[in-house]
């Protein structure tokens, strides 16, 4: 596997792992196959695991810990401060306070049975808490040594340049594919660019819809939070498997699949992909896209294919209020 360099002196594997859905928001979830993908992940060399104490809540953490544990040396784990969030899994609203960052941490650290953390998110701008005091809580772990580098989701590109003046700020992580390409238009990218903060992608695949995977509604669990999302339903995720059908065309010239294609896409912006996935075979596959040196035509076909205008929907159902910052 190909090396990705984000910033503050971090590579990590140019495809990354999400977890999330193993353990939370998908539907049914498979413990035996969620580890061996985990395992299988290291093997093949998709070393960057990301999770977050949201994602059950703890529970992600936890499966990770159980199957990675005795590999702590061969992977580097990213997880999040996310909203406050009990003991018992009571989550209350977003809390990006010294006290709470500090105490999530620990917390962390203990489900996933490691000593320190690699990369450390704020998972969400707090609005009520300046920015400052929420990285500089991030600073004092890294100090302290619990955490080896840090990162934003979601923030804007003056909130990245605030966080960035306190303690170097490693990535910010956020929505982008295809079918969101937000931090084109809004300078975080090209801000994460010239401060040299690395970029990563969550749902670079539209949530699924950027695969052979998902061709019908019916195909999701009835308990599948995507159910609620605006693009998948009805008549938005229609109009939108119509254009996945055009980058389908550029695929099958370039003898690939629709994800790999989608994922060589958002490689080729200088952002590494975190693609989620439960099983070893789409694992397989989304590895595979960290080989395809797309041409300048192909780039811009896949782009022209996938116009934003033409999208239907909103991004992110689940939580309305992402860069409340903006």
């Amino acid at each position: 596997m190909k090396q990705s360099a984000l910033g503050d002196g971090l590579t990590v594997s140019s495809i990354g792992l999400g977890a999330m859905g193993m353990s939370a928001f998908y539907g049914p979830t498979d413990e035996a196959e969620a580890i061996a993908t985990l395992q299988h992940a290291v093997d093949i060399g998709v070393t960057f695991i990301d999770t977050a104490e949201a994602y059950g809540p703890f529970e992600n953490e936890k499966l990770i810990g159980r199957a990675l544990g005795s590999r702590r040396d061969e992977i580097t784990i990213a997880t999040k401060a996310s909203s406050e969030t009990d003991d018992d899994g009571t989550v209350h609203g977003r809390n990006g306070t010294p006290e709470y960052i500090r105490r999530a941490c620990e917390r962390s650290l203990r489900h996933l049975g490691m000593d320190v953390i690699d990369l450390y998110y704020l998972h969400r701008v707090d609005p009520k808490v300046p920015i400052e005091e929420s990285v500089g809580a991030l600073a004092d772990l890294v100090r302290e040594g619990k955490v080896r580098h840090i990162g934003l989701s979601e923030a804007s590109a003056p909130t990245l340049r605030r966080a960035h003046a306190v303690h170097p700020i490693a990535a910010v992580q956020s929505e982008f594919s295809l079918f969101a390409r937000d931090m084109l238009h809004n300078d975080e990218k090209a801000t994460a660019d010239e401060l040299g903060i690395g970029v990563v992608a969550f749902s670079p695949l539209g949530r699924g819809t950027l695969t052979s995977g998902i061709r019908s509604l019916d195909e999701l669990a009835p308990e599948d939070a995507r159910r609620g999302l605006p693009r998948f339903q009805p008549e938005a995720f229609a109009a939108n498997r119509r254009l996945v059908e055009r980058v389908e065309s550029v695929a099958r010239e370039r003898g690939a699949t629709v994800a790999q294609v989608a994922l060589a896409w958002v490689l080729s912006e200088g952002v590494v992909p975190i693609p989620g996935t439960r099983k070893r075979a789409r694992l397989d596959e989304n590895a595979g896209a960290a080989e395809i040196a797309l041409s300048y035509e192909e780039r811009m076909r896949l782009a022209d294919a996938v116009p934003v205008a033409e999208v239907v929907g909103s991004r992110d159902g689940i939580d309305a209020e992402v860069g409340v910052d903006r």
